[in-house]
């Protein structure tokens, strides 16, 4: 089950329980994000497509990044960046020079459900303790297999 929504411009994939890191937004950590222009939906073999958006259509997320306030500048400032790049203008033989430093900054937001009309029909599952203490007890099964058939 995913979505494809456009948001900032874009447009993204959105699977319930992944995060996805769209343009900074000035939402606070914790807050619901609600993409509401969604394009389509993919349920197995089932899709739905829209002209342009899905009617009745939303996939709802929790914003798990920090924002910070930038105490010199006085702007809201995201802790995920992108790699910084380098803008280099120069002018042989005129002696100009310029160089910029540019990082695209972006909120981190969790998938949590995706809805047609009113209805859930996309949920992130909650990752259980006992399946994380299983897929390590499978690795010293395997160990101990080797030891036996030497």
């Amino acid at each position: 089950m995913f979505a494809i929504v456009e948001a900032s411009g874009r447009q993204y994939e959105l699977v319930p329980g992944r995060f996805i890191d769209i343009d900074m937004t000035a939402e606070e950590e914790g807050a619901t994000h609600v993409f509401e222009q969604v394009l389509m939906l993919v349920d197995g073999t089932k899709a739905t497509v829209g002209q342009p958006y899905v009617a009745g259509a939303k996939v709802t997320g929790k914003v798990i990044s920090k924002l910070e306030v930038n105490a010199v500048h006085g702007r809201i400032q995201s802790t995920i960046k992108s790699n910084k790049i380098i803008v280099y203008h120069m002018k042989p033989k005129k002696g100009t020079r310029k160089k910029q430093g540019h990082r695209t900054q972006y909120t981190r937001i969790m998938i949590d459900a995706i809805e047609l009309d009113g209805k859930v029909i996309g949920k992130a599952e909650a990752k259980s303790a006992e399946a994380k203490t299983e897929v390590k007890a499978a690795p010293a099964k395997k160990a101990e297999a080797k030891k036996a058939s030497k």
